[in-house]
């Protein structure tokens, strides 16, 4: 059973609910969607039952096969949380519960924490992520920092311009990227990942890689979280391995390979199918032992340019599943595509995009130009929080 709290206000997103489940209503101002994707007919009775008793909760069911359906109540956060307890009361505790923690975490986002080495990050303040690509073919900057002087350089640059973490990467992860073998991924960051932190030891960094051996051996060396692509689609263990070091992970949704990602994806729901990948994930993740995640939809993975901006305007959708949210656009080619804009040209763009994700649910903004998303993190946390400003 999938659970998830949905921005129905949105016209494009009303538009295309009331054609799933023929609403019939007009929504007030703090209305919001509760859809449960795979429910059994049991746990629709009881739902059913409940509701019929309540003032200010409409139900809508969509049969999908003979085993599970698919239901969507509309009303407010504080009514869902009503609901869920009157369920609970009803000897459906996991049905209420599940309900329950949904409810939880899109009220309590702002008041999660990641631990990450001996750092917090704490979900009322926003974050930078530097990328450092020792790459010679990465999509924005391939071949700029593959040397490791440079990449050094590069790196202690972005910690002195305010980045929180830097995030290497050995493998580009651009459409159509060639895979390179273990032994060339470590030869690349390995070497960097030393030299940045004999420099700046208390410097987070996170490794950019699918391949288990890449992660165990950036773990090894001081790195503290694994960021992986495929959110361990492409090998299982990476999970094991991060929780031995009792690191923290970035699950990301991608759909397919970098090699075929961009061939033409398709989705029925682009943010549903996303948040369900997560979920799972995420649940992957917890049964491997492993207590701080991070979430990121992929921007660009395995998406046309309309579904990356809807994953950024429903991105706070995404809080429901109970983990802080990074994003990742940076120059990126829908940006580039919608606006006709070459990369030398899409840092404007970017840092615009990159504010709208931020004001969402985007916690951790993954960018190339560190000054300018520290201008944008400081202006957004000053905003969240007038009463920190010290001038």
């Amino acid at each position: 059973m999938k659970i998830q709290i949905i921005n129905i206000l949105l016209p494009e997103v009303y538009h295309r609910y009331n054609q799933k489940y023929e609403i019939r209503q007009n929504l007030i101002t703090g209305c919001l969607g509760l859809e449960l994707r795979k429910i059994n007919s049991a746990g629709i009775r009881l739902i059913q039952k409940v509701i019929q008793d309540k003032k200010g909760l409409n139900l809508t069911v969509k049969n999908t096969n003979q085993y599970y359906d698919e239901l969507l109540v509309i009303g407010s956060i504080n009514s869902f949380s009503e609901l869920s307890q009157e369920i609970i009361s009803l000897q459906n505790e996991y049905l209420g519960i599940s309900i329950k923690n949904t409810v939880h975490n899109w009220i309590n986002y702002e008041s999660i924490a990641t631990k990450i080495g001996n750092k917090t990050f704490q979900n009322n303040n926003s974050y930078v992520v530097g990328i450092l690509n020792v790459t010679p073919d990465s999509f924005s900057d391939g071949g700029k920092y593959f040397n490791k002087d440079l990449a050094l350089h590069h790196a202690l640059e972005m910690l002195e311009n305010g980045a929180d973490i830097i995030d290497i990467g050995g493998e580009s992860s651009r459409p159509g990227a060639k895979k390179v073998s273990v032994e060339e991924e470590l030869d690349r960051v390995i070497p960097v990942i030393n030299e940045i932190l004999i420099k700046a030891p208390d410097t987070i960094l996170s490794i950019d890689t699918t391949k288990k051996e890449v992660a165990f051996e950036a773990l090894k060396s001081g790195v503290k979280i694994v960021n992986d692509i495929s959110a361990g689609n492409y090998e299982y263990e990476i999970f094991e391995i991060v929780k031995s070091f009792n690191a923290a992970i970035i699950l990301m949704h991608m759909k397919g390979t970098p090699q075929t990602m961009q061939q033409n994806p398709l989705y029925e729901d682009v943010i549903s199918e996303i948040y369900d990948f997560l979920d799972d994930k995420i649940q992957q993740a917890k049964k491997a032992g492993i207590c701080d995640i991070i979430i990121d939809p992929g921007i660009g993975f395995g998406k046309t340019v309309k579904d990356n901006y809807e994953i950024i305007k429903r991105l706070d959708e995404f809080r429901g599943l109970g983990n802080s949210i990074m994003i990742g656009l940076s120059r990126k080619s829908f940006l580039g595509k919608s606006l006709n804009l070459s990369m030398e040209e899409r840092d404007i763009p970017t840092i615009i995009a990159e504010s709208f994700a931020l004001k969402s649910a985007a916690r951790f903004i993954r960018t190339h130009n560190v000054k300018n998303a520290v201008y944008l993190k400081k202006i957004s946390d000053y905003l969240r929080n007038p009463e920190g400003i010290n001038v």
